[in-house]
């Protein structure tokens, strides 16, 4: 099974403006609600793509049960622990001429509650699957995902990480099998401006030194890096079209990778249904369908640039 986490999951109020004017009445175009948090996303998408993961997390007052549902409505199952004070956070995303975000902060998590969701996280068993995705809530310690891999040690757990700087460092000597930061990500943590497919690669390798098995690097327009653990180095150009959003896509491109070396085992394979599954989202206004997926997938080469293609064998 797969299983996805996201400490501050919300609800999403995404709103389309002709302009957004500070201190004027601004009104919208077009407005809609999704369920959010970047481990909630992964879990649309693998169920787009037809794989069942379980959703988890914490949930609280009217909001989180309105995201349970609608989660539950795009074919994900779900399992978060009730929180007795606050709400679920929401999200605002207005996308005007500029997109412009206003995130909330979300509820306390209590002792108890974290206690409980490492406790349904102590009955993963061999083979299963495990997404951390997105930030911490600055209500918890800053260690959560170190501690969450560490009791999930020695039960050969395939472990993704999703996540900014120390948050994602500081797990590497757990050996997730996938890590994936986005190009800005990567250079924040070296503390340089990644611009050649070189460098990504050569920092891509640092991470990996560090305990990283697969290193999947997103990069917008670009594309996508991956440095896998058997000593090959992919790149994979995306399919040709207007951005919409950049929302999720990241997210898409862990399902689409997660989805597609479940089906194949075979790394080349996993990227190129990651970086359709990431062009799609970005192509529309929210996750992409898997329809969309596949039809980004099954466009003749030359309406990508390039096939994926080995870059260097090490």
């Amino acid at each position: 099974m797969i299983y996805t986490v996201t400490f501050n999951p919300s609800l999403d109020y995404v709103v389309r403006a002709e302009d957004l004017i500070p201190g004027r009445v601004n009104r919208t175009v077009q407005e809609n609600i999704y369920p959010g948090g970047k481990g909630n996303n992964v879990s649309v998408v693998l169920s787009n793509l037809g794989f069942k993961s379980v959703a988890l997390g914490f949930k609280a007052g009217f909001t989180g049960e309105q995201m349970e549902r609608m989660l539950k409505r795009y074919g994900c199952r779900t399992d978060f622990i009730p929180l007795e004070k606050g709400l679920t956070r929401i999200n605002v995303k207005v996308k005007a001429k500029e997109e412009t975000e206003i995130n909330g902060q979300g509820p306390d998590i209590s002792e108890a509650a974290v206690a409980e969701l490492f406790g349904r996280l102590d009955d993963l068993q061999k083979g299963d699957v495990l997404i951390l995705a997105g930030s911490i809530p600055n209500t918890l310690p800053a260690d959560m995902y170190e501690r969450i891999m560490e009791r999930q040690q020695g039960k050969e757990i395939c472990v993704i990480v999703d996540a900014e700087k120390a948050l994602l460092v500081n797990v590497l000597r757990y050996h997730p099998f996938l890590i994936k930061p986005n190009i800005h990500e990567l250079g924040d943590i070296f503390g340089k401006e990644l611009k050649s497919d070189e460098e990504i690669i050569m920092h891509a390798e640092k991470l990996q030194e560090m305990g990283a098995a697969n290193v999947l690097v997103s990069m917008a327009g670009r594309g996508a890096i991956l440095v896998t653990e058997d000593g090959n180095t992919y790149k994979k150009l995306p399919p040709r079209g207007t951005a919409v959003s950049s929302v999720g896509a990241g997210d898409s491109m862990v399902a689409g990778f997660t989805a597609g070396w479940l089906n194949t085992g075979d790394y080349m394979k996993a990227l190129e249904l990651g970086t359709a599954a990431g062009s799609a989202t970005a192509f529309v206004s929210w996750l992409a369908s898997g329809k969309q997926i596949a039809e980004k997938l099954e466009k003749p080469a030359s309406e990508y640039g390039l096939n994926s293609r080995r870059l260097l064998n090490r």
